[in-house]
């Protein structure tokens, strides 16, 4: 039986729900997911691809 993953949201999100995005790490990967469809689709990303993409969005 698998851990289960530990999802949290960015401190600059809403408190009233809106446009959210939760990540949760693991040893090999970074998953994400929308906040509001919990049990949907996940983004399953490499740790560097995921610093790529952290990197791009905040310039």
């Amino acid at each position: 039986m698998s851990t289960p993953l530990a999802w949290f949201k960015s401190s600059y999100s809403a408190s009233e729900g809106g446009d959210c995005v939760e990540v949760a790490a693991s040893p090999t990967q970074v998953h994400v997911r929308d906040s509001k469809v919990q049990d949907g689709p996940v983004l399953d990303l490499a740790p560097a691809s995921w610093a790529q993409l952290t990197g791009w969005v905040s310039r």
